[in-house]
């Protein structure tokens, strides 16, 4: 049905023969004549949908490049990187139009939308603002020499980071979730690299173009009004109670970008809790999708399951994985951040064939970007991961989820599991910071002045 339709976006380093080039005739923005851009709208895997731009002049040989995201993300992502080495100003960045770059130990700041999005790298950022300091420094010298010099005094300090005469820290601080910093450690954690998501402030949302409805919105990840050929809810029989229907919301496909159902239903897991499911599936193109939330938030404590595979019926256990949950082998050292695959709910041998194929696909770890190191590295992880989803191999799989929303099926239930145990755990601060709970306030949420004013009101009406 849909193999004649072609994707909007195309993925990245697709062997596809038609990569979908957009050429348009552009105005040169150095010597004013005519110039070329390219357009291609493509997917970079474990990351977004972009458009990717390159300018080019034949008449004076100016050449430019960026990209832009395709879409807002639900919540804003802040990376803070230790740069300690040659290797560590190498690592890719991805960085949005509204991304902030900031350098403490040289108070550099360069703030958001003052700078079209770019692809490049930790010292890409710092030549590339060498060369925007350094420019019109010829008549600065004459005009203003006390500023002409102070900036020569800031560019030379900058210039020291690039030969590494200290160690740095880099902050990208993007609210509109668009920007990466990579990880060459994956799929280990990296101690250099620390990676938070946010809630966005309503000042961020105003910058951004947001409504407090939107921000609402994405923050329950639907975004979509419902349409009109949505499922209606029995009130007289349910009262209210959306367990056991299923609603259906208006959507995009990720694939191919084009108008897509999705599918939306409340279920009970036994002895676990409610859950809500979204499956997407697009007419258009054939793609189908499917996503889980917690459907009762985020729970007092943190879960942690450790399970020994010890036999290939463990494979078959279903699996809750939570966007907030991050999994472990330690026999592999693997370790998954809670974001890189985002909610499932599958089986072990599913979850196992999703990592591995989310490996393989990652043009940052095995694709032309990669060094041979590291492929050879991934490659044998994926090895790994095959013979574990074949039942080859027997290891430990740990799940350990800050929010508590996470499930491994118990095949002795309700009796203990001798191969598993579940931990529940106190979270720490900095957990507590990511999931946004410290600045939840729940006591005396209203207003005192509302409160008087309710007051007010009630006794008007007595």
């Amino acid at each position: 049905m849909g193999e004649d339709v072609q994707p909007i976006y195309v993925d990245l380093a697709s062997e596809s023969d038609d990569p979908h080039v957009t050429v348009i005739d552009s105005l040169c923005l150095a010597c004013q004549r005519k110039g070329t851009t390219r357009l291609l709208m493509t997917r970079i895997p474990h990351y977004k949908e972009v458009i990717i731009t390159s300018f080019e002049c034949e008449h004076c040989g100016n050449k430019n490049s960026g990209f832009q995201s395709g879409q807002m993300q639900d919540q804003g992502v802040r990376y803070e990187l230790a740069v300690q080495s040659e290797e560590d100003l190498l690592r890719q960045i991805v960085r949005s139009d509204y991304a902030s770059v900031t350098i403490p130990e040289v108070e550099l700041e360069i703030p958001g939308n003052m700078q079209k999005g770019e692809v490049t790298t930790v010292e890409g950022i710092l030549r590339r603002t060498v060369e925007g300091l350094n420019q019109n420094q010829g008549p600065r010298r004459l005009e203003q020499p006390e500023v002409a010099e102070q900036i020569e005094d800031f560019m030379y300090q900058i210039q020291g980071l690039l030969t590494l005469n200290q160690n740095f820290t880099i902050i990208v601080d993007d609210p509109s979730g668009n920007s990466f910093v990579e990880n060459p450690l994956a799929p280990k954690a990296d101690p250099q690299l620390k990676k938070k998501i946010y809630n966005r402030s309503s000042e961020q949302n105003a910058a951004l173009g947001l409504s407090e409805q939107d921000s609402v919105e994405n923050g329950l990840q639907f975004g979509n009004e419902v349409t009109e050929n949505a499922v209606e809810v029995n009130t007289e029989e349910e009262s209210g109670n959306v367990v056991d229907e299923i609603l259906v919301f208006s959507t995009l496909c990720d694939r191919c970008s084009r108008p897509a159902d999705t599918n939306m239903k409340v279920t009970k897991i036994p002895y676990f809790k409610e859950v809500i499911i979204m499956a997407t599936n697009c007419e258009a193109c054939g793609n189908r999708t499917s996503e889980i939330k917690s459907g009762s938030g985020i729970s007092e404590k943190g879960k942690r399951i450790t399970l020994r595979l010890t036999d290939p019926c463990d494979l078959a256990r279903d699996v809750l994985k939570s966007e907030t949950c991050e999994l472990k082998i330690p026999e592999l050292d693997l370790h998954v951040g809670g974001g890189l695959i985002g909610g499932k709910f599958t089986t072990l041998e599913g979850l196992f064939n999703n990592i591995r194929e989310d490996l393989e696909k990652n043009p940052f770890l095995g694709g032309d970007a990669a060094d041979e190191d590291r492929k050879i590295v991934i490659n044998r992880l994926v090895d790994d991961l095959d013979e574990i989803a074949k039942g080859r191999l027997q290891v430990t799989f740990i799940m350990d989820d800050p929010a508590g929303n996470s499930y491994l099926q118990n095949i002795y239930a309700p009796d203990d599991d001798p191969e598993m145990t579940v931990e529940e755990y106190e979270r720490t601060f900095e957990q507590n910071e990511d999931l946004g709970l410290n600045d939840m306030k729940t006591e005396d949420y209203i207003d005192n002045s509302i409160a008087n004013e309710c007051e007010e009101l009630l006794a008007e009406v007595h």
